[in-house]
Order: C-alpha cells, then sequence, then structure tokens
C-alpha cells in the first residue's frame, strides 16, 4: 500500500522528532517490528541530538522529512552533494509503517533533489552483511562500485554485536 506523503527539509526544530525517528528505525526493540533493524548486529542508540544537528549543519546537506497527511513523521533520509554525487545515507522509515512505499518514495524524492542540484549520480552505504537491504538498493538501480568504507568505531552511535569488524560497501547510481 502506497502512501501519500510530502517532503520538506528539517529544521533544528525538528531535530528531537527525527531523532526518536532515527533510532526506533535501526536499533531497539522498536527497529525490530520493521525490517531494515540493525539491533541483531549493533547495541545502543543510532544517533543524537547532538549528531543530528552537527550532520544538518554540514555543507550542502539536509535531512529530507516524509510526512503523513496528518503531519505524522514517518520518514527521513539525509543528503549531502558530494562532488558531482548526491550522497543518501541514514534511511529511516518508522518501523510500523514499513512495506508501504515510504522508503522508496524518499529515494525518488532524493533522485529528484539529486537532479535539482546538478549531480550525476546518487552514493550510498550498506553494513556488507545487510544484505536484504543490498538487494532492495539493487532493485532501486544502485550498483556496487567494489569501494568499501570501514564501520565508525565511535560506540556513541552503536556497539558492534559480533567480533567480526563491520565493513560498509559504496553503491552507487547513475542518474
Amino acid at each position: 500500500m502506497l502512501t501519500h506523503l510530502t517532503f520538506s527539509p528539517a529544521t533544528d526544530a525538528d531535530i528531537p522528532a527525527l531523532n526518536r525517528l532515527v533510532n526506533r528505525a535501526y536499533r531497539g526493540e522498536a527497529a525490530e517490528q520493521g525490517w531494515t533493524t540493525e539491533s541483531h548486529l549493533l547495541a545502543g542508540q543510532r544517533t543524537d541530538e547532538a549528531d543530528l544537528r552537527e550532520q544538518l549543519r554540514s555543507p550542502g546537506a539536509t535531512f529530507l522529512l516524509a510526512r503523513t497527511a496528518a503531519q505524522e513523521l514517518v520518514g527521513s533520509v539525509y543528503l549531502q552533494q558530494q562532488g558531482p554525487d548526491l550522497y543518501l545515507g541514514m534511511l529511516s522509515v518508522e518501523p510500523t509503517q514499513q512495506d508501504r512505499g515510504i522508503g522508496r518514495q524518499l529515494v525518488n524524492a532524493a533522485e529528484d533533489i539529486a537532479r535539482t542540484q546538478g549531480c550525476t549520480g546518487i552514493r550510498i552505504t550498506v553494513i556488507s552483511v545487510r544484505h536484504e537491504l543490498l538487494a532492495w538498493y539493487e532493485r532501486l538501480g544502485f550498483r556496487r562500485t567494489g569501494a568499501t568504507v570501514d564501520f565508525p568505531t565511535d560506540t556513541r552511535f552503536g556497539i558492534p554485536r559480533q567480533t567480526e569488524p563491520l565493513v560498509l560497501l559504496v553503491l552507487r547510481k547513475e542518474l
């Protein structure tokens, strides 16, 4: 079932709600209601308000928010222009609202923004062991580049539950 959404850039006033959404989507008991949880890989919070505020103030960056007709925040995505590409990260959908096309609509909106900014592609990073998420992005047209990035080691934003180090795969979609 596709949900009708409105999109808008986040402001400082949105940070508390954005923080709740991102942490619900990625970690803890609420995240386990959805299919995109990282709870089995990482313990602890995904982010905090100070981190989100810092990211929001980065040059060329924004959080795109998705709201229902009732103004309920149900999704968000971090976007930052980096050279010819738009970096897309921290795609978050309220766990109880997943499988309704919200993530796909956020990615489509990000593609529109990328084109408006003159970007030639969208780049993302995904934890290498998140096979279902990698497959989802590949269905949307993203391709693995062969590049990898070390997983951040700041335990403020996740404590690994396994002994093997996590690696991020870089994917890109040509626009």
